[in-house]
């Protein structure tokens, strides 16, 4: 029997489920920061990219506003991949506004503080601020979300795998475990 046969695999969040996530999270981004004008949501790369544009475009529905979206690259600052190339695009000057790193999944906390690395290497944010859509817990670095769509506790050897319309044709969150 193969290894991915033996894995048992749970959805334990729905696409009406992810989006009211999303939602949340958006509400929580305009009640939390006064000056959206000084927002700029920062997405890593891949599916934290597509979770800022779902935000962007909530808040435009939702304020009218078209907040700047930065796509951020947190492989040329990893501390366990070697790769050169930088392919982050940050369309705004960052320093002085308030930054809001999105990805999908918050787990050891080096992903987070590699794109922080990235950030601050385009510039100075007057502060910045994280939003996932899973917080699977086990940090090893002590960063923690702002804002967060759900909370789901696993174990060590679990792996929570986000699946986005965008990159995979559904919106759904899995845990893969034995």
């Amino acid at each position: 029997m193969f290894e991915e046969e033996r894995m048992k695999t749970k959805e334990v969040v729905d696409d009406i489920t992810m989006n009211r996530a999303i939602t949340r999270i958006t509400y929580e981004i305009i009640e939390r920061n006064k000056d959206l004008n000084q927002v700029v949501l920062a997405g890593i790369k891949t599916r934290g990219v597509h979770l800022a544009h779902r935000i962007q475009k909530r808040l435009a529905q939702l304020e009218n506003i078209d907040i700047p979206v930065a796509e951020v690259d947190t492989k040329p600052f990893r501390d366990d991949i070697k790769v050169e190339e930088d392919t982050t695009v940050i369309p705004v000057d960052i320093t002085d506004r308030q930054v809001i790193l999105i990805d999908d999944v918050l787990y050891t906390g080096r992903t987070i503080r590699a794109a922080i690395d990235n950030l601050v290497s385009h510039g100075r944010p007057s502060r910045v601020g994280l939003a996932v859509l899973v917080d699977r817990g086990h940090r090893e670095l002590p960063i923690r979300a702002d804002y967060v769509g759900k909370n789901i506790p696993t174990s060590q050897t679990e792996e929570i795998i986000v699946e986005m319309t965008e990159t995979d044709g559904q919106d759904r969150v899995l845990i893969m475990g034995e």
